[in-house]
Parts: structure tokens; sequence; C-alpha cells
């Protein structure tokens, strides 16, 4: 089949990724993964939550949304409701639990990091773009809060990264875009650390199941673009 953007079954879309775009953050940065575009920022703040006890370390945790016009008609604002949606908040618990494990808390001791995603364009895969450009924001924040003082100088990230993947009229395909994860027979979302060990899978059978040979072949397929995305976000 041909692809709506011309790429190869197995080839990634361009990715961007821009950091120091918010200067009031101590981690921030913009990625792009072909059209999808988010502002991902990491604040770094004293304290933890109230649930946490002394000398049980620190926490990091994430909020996600899209801007009223990151799609092609306008959206209306959650905040104006009242309440996010059950998407929204699947999400964000989504991004936080991946994050965490590129930290080891019981260093982080006292600290808390909050993840901000926005997403400004919607094309597919918002939240592994949210994933993969939020590991670089928080490996900035580090940054910051070792010049600061907070965390020790030995203290040292996992590297985490993230892609969204799919069988598309029996096609195989890396790296869905909006049409293709709209029209896919089963989609799927992995994260994985640089070792690559998976953290998170998400799979689901949109109008058909699928045989175990054809989720190994298509988890394969993820790991060759989370490869790609690691070198990436090292650069």
């Amino acid at each position: 089949m041909t692809r709506s953007d011309n790429r190869k079954w197995d080839e990634l879309r361009p990715i961007k990724i821009v950091k120091g775009v918010n200067p009031h953050a101590e981690g921030s940065v913009e990625i792009s993964c072909g059209m999808t575009k988010v502002l991902v920022t990491a604040s770094v703040e004293k304290g933890v939550p109230p649930w946490m006890k002394e000398g049980d370390g620190g926490w990091l945790t994430s909020e996600y949304g899209m801007l009223p016009r990151s799609t092609n008609t306008r959206m209306r604002r959650e905040a104006t409701s009242g309440k996010q949606g059950g998407r929204t908040q699947e999400i964000q618990r989504l991004i936080g639990r991946s994050l965490r494990q590129a930290i080891d808390l019981s260093k982080l001791e006292g600290v808390t990091i909050k993840i901000d995603c926005d997403v400004i364009v919607a094309d597919g895969g918002t939240r592994t773009a949210s994933i993969t450009g939020g590991w670089v924001a928080v490996n900035e924040a580090i940054k910051w809060a070792k010049k600061e003082g907070l965390v020790d100088e030995s203290f040292q990230l996992n590297q985490i990264a993230a892609i969204s993947l799919g069988i598309v009229d029996n096609q195989p395909l890396l790296d869905l875009c909006y049409i293709e994860d709209s029209n896919a027979d089963f989609d799927l979302n992995i994260v994985a650390n640089e070792k690559l060990e998976l953290i998170e899978v998400q799979g689901t059978g949109e109008t058909r199941a699928i045989k175990s040979e054809e989720f190994a072949s298509l988890l394969e397929l993820g790991m060759k673009g989370i490869k790609e995305i690691l070198e990436i976000q090292l650069k």
C-alpha cells in the first residue's frame, strides 16, 4: 500500500526535538513527529505529594492536554466542562508511568518533577511523542537540579522512548499518522528503555484479532523504530 506521506512501511516520520523553548521551565522541548507537534515542559519543585512519607524519595507526575485547534475542527477545552475526559486521564497516566521508569525515585529525595504535555498539532502518536520528548525535558530538568544541588551529581537517567505502529489493510506500518491510525485493523503503542526492554505495551484489535506471530513481527518492527528514536534523543 502507498502511505499518505509516501513513507516506506518501516520508516519513521521526520522527528525534530528542540530544547529550551520555554525559558521559565527547568526543562522544555518542542517535539515534532511529522505533523504532530507537542510542547513538553518539566518543572522541578521542592516537596513531594502528601501521601509520600519522609525518606521515600521523590516523585514524577504528568499532565496532558490538546489545544482547542490541534485537530481539524476546534475542540472544547476540557477545563470549560470542569473535568478531564477518560482518554486524557489514561494518556497522562501512561506518560507518568513511563517516565518514572527513567528515574531512581529513591535518589530524588524531597523533589517532584511535573511534566506538562500540550499538543499543538495532532496527527497521530501524540502520547508516544509526549513520552519521547518528555524524556529529553526530564534530562534537561535533572541537569538544572544538579546545578542547584537538589540532586547528586552522580544522578543517572535511564533512557526512555515510545512509538506507535499497527496493521492497516493487512500491512504492518511503523509510526502511524492519524489517517492510518483511524483505519488500523490493529494498533499498538510501545514504550521501551535503552536496553530495548519493554515498559508498556498497549495493543487493540480494532477490526480483527491478530495471531501471535503477527504480534511478534509487529513488536520487532516497533523495536526497530525505538532504536532509531533513542539515537535521535541523544543527538
